[in-house]
This record gives C-alpha cells, sequence and structure tokens, in this order.
C-alpha cells in the first residue's frame, strides 16, 4: 500500500523567535511510519518539527505551520490507500505575526487568535480523498464520546483516541495506550506497550481493514 502519514507538532509564529506550539514529540507517528515500512508499504511521512531521525525508507516531508502542513497533504495525498493523521495541528495561529521581536514593555498582552486549516476535516470534502482515513484524538475526559463524533464529523474510517491525561503514556512519552473507534460504535482498545509495538497493531489492523472493509453504515 502507499501510506500517508503526518506526525509531530506545528510551530505558530507570532514573531520572529516565539511561536505557539504543542507538547508532541512525534514518536507515535514516526514510529507508525517505521512500521509501515517494515511492513512493506510505501510511507510518505509529513513531519513538524521534532528531533528524532525520519525512518529509512520514506519519504520525508518538512512542515513548519498549520498551513504548510495543509499545503504538504494537499500535494501527497492523491493515490494514497490509507492516510494517518497523528500529527499534533496546532488549532489556531496568531492573526498577525510581528515582523520584529516583542518587547516585555506592558504587564499584559492580547494576542488574537484565528483558526488554522482543518486538515483531517479537509480530506474528504474539500481534498476528494476515498482511501482509508485515520484520525487521532488525543483527550483528557470523555475520551470515547469525542472520539466518536470525531469520527463521525471527520469522515473517518477510524480515530485513535488516547488520554494524555494520565501519567507516563501519549506526550512526551516513549510508550502509549490507546482505543480504535470504529464506525457504529465499535471500539478495540490497545493496552500500554511501546510506541513501536503499538505502531505495529494499528498498521496490521489498518491494512487488515483496508483487504475486508466492514460494510458503511449510512
Amino acid at each position: 500500500m502507499r501510506l500517508l502519514i503526518t506526525a509531530g507538532p506545528t510551530r505558530e509564529p507570532i514573531d520572529p523567535v516565539r511561536f505557539l506550539s504543542n507538547r508532541s514529540s512525534g514518536r507515535m507517528g514516526y514510529a507508525l511510519a517505521e512500521a509501515a515500512c517494515e511492513a512493506g508499504h510505501e510511507v510518505v511521512l509529513i513531519s513538524g518539527p521534532v528531533t528524532i531521525p525520519a525512518p529509512e525508507g520514506v519519504t520525508l516531508v518538512h512542515a513548519e505551520t498549520a498551513r504548510e502542513m495543509f499545503d504538504a497533504v494537499q500535494i501527497y495525498l492523491s493515490g494514497c490507500d490509507a492516510a494517518i493523521f497523528s500529527a499534533a495541528v496546532a488549532d489556531y495561529r496568531p492573526v498577525q505575526v510581528v515582523a520584529q521581536k516583542l518587547k516585555k514593555t506592558a504587564d499584559k498582552l492580547t494576542l488574537e487568535l484565528e483558526r488554522t486549516e482543518d486538515i483531517l476535516g479537509s480530506a474528504r470534502s474539500k481534498l476528494g480523498f476515498r482511501g482509508f482515513l485515520v484520525g487521532f484524538a488525543a483527550e483528557t475526559e470523555n475520551l470515547i464520546a469525542h472520539a466518536q463524533e470525531k469520527l463521525v464529523r471527520k469522515g473517518c474510517d477510524m480515530i485513535v483516541a488516547n488520554d494524555v491525561s494520565q501519567a507516563g503514556i501519549g506526550f512526551d512519552s516513549v510508550e502509549n495506550a490507546v482505543t480504535l473507534c470504529l464506525p457504529g460504535g465499535r471500539t478495540i482498545a490497545l493496552p500500554k506497550q511501546s510506541k513501536t509495538a503499538l505502531a505495529r497493531e494499528l498498521i496490521a489492523v489498518i491494512a487488515s481493514s483496508i483487504q475486508h472493509p466492514a460494510p458503511r453504515i449510512q
């Protein structure tokens, strides 16, 4: 198969030295890319700024901001059998990027923010993707309910949900535990394990789902 995988955070600039971002390390997305290559699949890895080396054999595309990642997805998504959007894309960016470094003068500073591009939500409607679509949901409460709602709203075939409020998994960790949310309210729990082992399970589940698709619920 040909897979597109997004990984890591995005950085939305405030001024030349500051930006809005999040705690994503990119490890889960990179582990998925490595597992997919090990399984013999062709992989395009679109990565935000991370500090880990890319797996051998992938086509690596760098993206700094949400807009850059959206543009890269738009270029590479066509012809892919599956797309796995594991990147933690910033939801908002500053409306105005200041040309020079902001000086600490006032006691308070207000930033006006605007929504960034909805990459996962655009895959079906704007980009016309008809392959197997996988999104991620990092939640701190109501994990399954939020993930199932996202599955329907974004037109996904699977949402990989993880509770980032739990210590030792998710952001900044080499381990993770997730629940796969599928159409019709079905779920599959994958217990805590290394992100490398978890990625191999996820790639196997995705490949099996493509080869033996479940009937779509209208």
